[in-house]
């Protein structure tokens, strides 16, 4: 008998299994594929290694302004792939070895519930467990209705290319897909990107939205909004792509990013009485308990938000709180997060369009400037960065930017957003000079002020 048993070796899986076995439980952790999920395996880790190799083509460009003669680059996608594949291998060793230290017992192999306590781990075992945690991670969707789906991938088999494709569609334009489509673009490939909505990265503040487009177009991407795929051929050249304004694109391949769904087939949660939420997400209350008292879930499968660190977070609270005596929920409010295109996107706290939802007298700083590096390189990415602030309280509510580094800026404005900074916080901040982030201490006016409505 257990006390835990995990379903699901991501960040998630493992954190949790691994602080429940370190308050002193007796743990169970199974897993189908290799250990640390779609962050280490197909995501996040593999992603950014290919982003920072996608990068070297501009910064070589970039050198000759600096007084370098750069010679002959060649790019080999197979010396990539290899040394990609060696450091997620090293990594999985990592999640695995702290499991083992920590007295996790790890069980390879598929697992359903048998009832609330029993989960059966391919044909050959049958674990009880006092306490069971789902985390399954998400899968990318597939759209098994349009004609010639087959000839398509997805992103888990994008990591998977053992040649790099010269020509290449990609579906979507979510995170997942223009970061791939970046990836590509600037390591030599043709890239178009066809997408059903009028704008790129669905959900993101409207300017900022505004500024990648901007930046993808003059990078080379070639964008199609609010077109739809409607067939993908075999050709005597690789594939046909029909979209729905009679357009044809003749490619080497389809790259599916669609979206992600919760990871719940055939996990049998239909034997316990848990019923599936929209999108087939497991439900859960605020310690991550679904409505079986016994069972939990973490990270995506429960489709709250969708992010490694959060999963870990998830994780986390849940040992504490199960085994730890802890009584700690998860904040889902506040996300800082990253998107890794060239270039790429730093952001935390409310949109523009959600702010004035909450804060109707709203002060909107922004700036646009070329970064100090392009005055010598020539090259002619700008740089963005937006502030958005509650007049009443002076509170900044809001960071969005676009351009280098700006990941890294959003981890520290996160930090600012938590403590409640105001902008006069900021203002009274010394400016690190010359860096491209003392803009956000020396935006002194707004562009815009928004206000209430007067009524007549």
């Amino acid at each position: 008998m257990y006390d835990l048993i995990v379903i699901g070796g991501g960040s998630g899986g493992v954190r949790a299994a691994r602080i429940a076995s370190l308050h002193g439980a007796k743990v169970a952790l199974v897993e189908e594929y290799r250990m640390g999920g779609t962050c280490v395996i197909r995501g996040c880790v593999p992603k950014k290694l290919m982003v920072y190799a996608s990068r070297f083509p501009t910064e070589f460009e970039e050198a000759r302004g600096f007084g370098w003669t750069v010679g002959r680059s060649e790019f080999d996608w197979a010396l990539l792939k290899a040394n990609r594949d060696r450091e997620v291998a090293r990594l999985e060793a990592v999640y695995r070895g702290n499991l083992e230290k920590a007295g996790v017992d790890i069980y390879q192999g598929s697992a359903r519930l048998i009832d609330r306590k029993q989960v059966a781990v391919g044909d050959d075992h049958v674990l009880t467990g006092r306490v069971i945690l789902i985390a399954t991670g998400a899968q990318p969707v597939h759209d098994s209705q349009l004609k010639g789906h087959e000839l398509c991938i997805d992103s888990n088999q994008f990591f998977l290319l053992s040649d790099q494709p010269k020509r290449v569609v990609v579906q979507g334009a979510g995170y997942v897909a223009l970061e791939l489509a970046c990836i590509l673009k600037n390591l030599g490939s043709d890239v178009h990107v066809v997408y059903r909505g009028a704008r790129v990265l669905r959900g993101f503040d409207a300017e900022l939205q505004g500024h990648l487009e901007t930046e993808l177009t003059q990078s080379g991407l070639k964008l199609h909004p609010n077109k739809l795929i409607t067939e993908v051929q075999e050709c005597s050249d690789g594939l046909s792509v029909l979209l729905d304004n009679g357009d044809r694109l003749e490619v080497d391949a389809v790259l599916k990013a669609i979206g992600r769904r919760p990871r719940t087939d055939n996990l049998g949660l239909e034997r316990v009485g848990i019923a599936l939420g929209p999108q087939g997400a497991i439900p859960v209350d605020a310690f991550s308990r679904s409505v079986v008292p016994n069972i939990y879930a973490v990270g995506d499968v429960t489709n709250r938000v969708n992010l490694t660190p959060m999963a870990i977070r998830e994780g986390q609270a849940f040992a504490d709180n199960v085994f730890g005596r802890a009584t700690a929920t998860v904040d889902h409010s506040l996300v800082p997060t990253a998107v890794f295109t060239t270039p790429e996107i730093g952001t935390v706290g409310l949109t523009e369009e959600e702010a004035l939802k909450t804060f109707p007298e709203l002060d909107v700083y922004t700036t646009h400037f070329r970064p100090m590096k392009a005055t010598l390189s020539g090259h002619h990415s700008k740089m963005f960065m937006k502030l958005l602030v509650d007049r009443q309280s002076d509170r900044v509510v809001g960071f969005h930017a676009i351009g280098p580094d700006t990941g890294e800026m959003a981890q520290l404005m996160g930090v600012a957003l938590q403590l409640k900074a105001t902008k006069a916080s900021l203002d009274a901040t010394l400016a690190v000079h010359p860096t491209a982030a003392e803009e956000l201490v020396t935006m002194r006016h707004p562009t815009r002020r928004h206000a209430v409505a007067v009524q007549p």
